[in-house]
């Protein structure tokens, strides 16, 4: 069969329209590099990314990533829906995520402890669906350009020291540099040689929206016995996890309501009768990452990267994370503006931030079990969450509030994302971030700063008042992505100078 080539030569060619793929796409495409999409589903509707199937919670470096891409006034459905995961209390008593199950409420959380989030820092917590998060981040990248073609899946791949030829069937695209967001079963992950590695899964996880001739039979919320777990959170809607080992999902059966109703008999210990069933798709806890996230012109992210148990919708913003660190690292490379070693710190800044969120799934999993040591281990961490400094713990984990790089640096806050500082010309820090460079903030009007800021051209802007509450700093560095490369609490050109050329060229 004759292979088509086309002509184009894109800076980056992307496997995978998904959130994180379409996100990375907006960034790259902002700092003007040319970007092709290649989605191997031709029709991107599905009923798993609507409610309440694709209902996603995002946590604070997400929705400030968002925000400083003027992406947030977007999104809609948090203004709408109540996350139908999460009681109905108000208040104090208001959940405001859970780890393994076991609630933690916004009553118990001590935000004094959080002491760098002025009273302008956007939510900790909000919820999305992916299809919502799809629409937006699509319109986003064909407004900037970007080239998508669904039905497309990648057959191979071919790169030499100059750029990287791409196979979809009997095509054949050229780009300079891509990037695997193709999720779980990654073909970019699997051609490229990637390893893998990680845990096997300890149970199936059933999403399921089904009738039920008797739904009293059920328990409200989250139930766990001796034979597994069920939640039932709206009528009809369940999650169901069976400690098989996985087994049922890799077995690759059809999903019978059959095979449903016996399940959730044996779990629930109830004669429960499902009458007709709707939707249902299975997932596991399996846990696994590649040890590196680069192979040459050849990039991973998002769950091409790393997967692990859905518990807490820590993946997506994992991912997102993904694109937010490397979309400008990537895009200055290609610029010829990035000093050595920018790319290699694609992989030391987020291998380990996806390593911890996996190791926090396994935990979730290992006290879910229904044996008597894990039940033991279960009440302890309860009792815990149930205390304001361990709500206010988990809290700062499960909305990524303490998510930070091991930066070099001084002050506490460098590696940190930059607070909203609200400034005296009646905007934020995070408004002027929507151009995607880097801003040097200088709090004292310091000339020597907005010269040395000058040599580096359009990649630094230099950004100069007052704010409401500058915590005591003098001048702070932000790098494209809103991470804090420098900052100190009295003029120090010496630092700043050393940051500039860290990051920037």
């Amino acid at each position: 069969m004759k292979t088509t080539k086309y002509s184009t030569i894109y800076d980056v060619i992307i496997a995978g329209a998904g959130p994180v793929g379409l996100f990375l796409a907006c960034e790259l495409a902002l700092a003007k590099c040319s970007v092709l999409i290649l989605e191997k589903a031709e029709d991107p509707y599905s009923p798993l990314k609507q409610m309440p199937f694709g209902i996603r919670g995002l946590n604070a470096p997400t929705i400030e990533a968002l925000y400083r891409r003027d992406l947030l006034k977007d999104l809609k459905l948090h203004e709408r829906v109540k996350n139908p995961h999460q009681n109905a209390k108000q208040g104090a008593q208001r959940q405001g995520g859970h780890f393994a199950g076991i609630p933690f409420n916004f009553g118990d959380i001590d935000t004094s402890q959080w002491e760098y989030r002025l009273p302008a820092s956007t939510e900790t917590n909000l919820i999305s669906e992916m299809w919502e998060l799809e629409t937006v981040l699509t319109r986003r990248a064909e407004a900037l350009g970007v080239e998508l073609r669904r039905g497309h899946a990648i057959t191979g791949f071919h790169q030499t020291v100059d750029g990287v030829t791409v196979r979809s069937d009997d095509q054949s695209f050229q780009g300079k540099w891509l990037v695997g967001c193709d999720g779980a079963r990654s073909a970019v992950r699997k051609t490229g040689g990637f390893e893998f590695a990680g845990t096997e899964p300890e149970f199936t996880g059933y999403s399921t929206l089904v009738d039920l001739t008797d739904p009293e039979k059920l328990n409200p919320g989250r139930n766990v016995t001796p034979r597994g777990m069920y939640m039932q959170s709206q009528p009809g809607y369940l999650l169901i996890q069976d400690f098989d080992g996985g087994a049922f999902h890799h077995s690759k059966k059809p999903i019978t309501l059959e095979h449903l109703q016996e399940m959730l008999r044996r779990i629930s210990n109830t004669d429960i009768t499902i009458s007709a069933l709707h939707v249902a798709t299975t997932w596991t806890d399996r846990a696994r990452q590649a040890t590196t996230y680069r192979n040459g012109r050849v990039f991973l992210a998002g769950d091409a990267a790393h997967i692990h148990a859905p518990l807490g919708g820590q993946g997506l913003n994992l991912g997102l994370g993904d694109a937010m660190n490397l979309g400008w690292k990537l895009a200055a490379t290609i610029q010829n503006k990035a000093p050595e070693g920018l790319l290699d710190s694609y992989y030391t800044e987020r291998y380990p931030i996806g390593a911890e969120v996996l190791d926090w799934s396994r935990a979730q999993v290992a006290i879910m079990k229904t044996d008597p040591a894990a039940r033991a281990l279960y009440a302890i961490v309860r009792n815990l969450i149930n205390t304001r400094d361990g709500a206010t713990y988990v809290a700062g984990r499960v909305w990524g509030v303490n998510t930070h790089y091991n930066l070099a640096g001084k002050h506490p806050l460098v590696g940190h994302s930059v607070p909203n500082f609200e400034l005296e010309c009646d905007t934020t820090i995070g408004d002027l971030m929507h151009d995607g460079l880097g801003i040097l903030l200088d709090f004292d009007n310091n000339d020597s700063l907005k010269t040395l800021v000058d040599h580096y051209g359009d990649q630094i802007k230099y950004v100069s008042g007052q704010a409401k509450d500058q915590l005591g700093l003098s001048a702070l560095l932000i790098r494209p992505d809103g991470i804090i490369a420098w900052t100190a609490d009295q003029p120090d050109l010496a630092g700043v100078e050393q940051a500039t050329g860290l990051w920037f060229t």
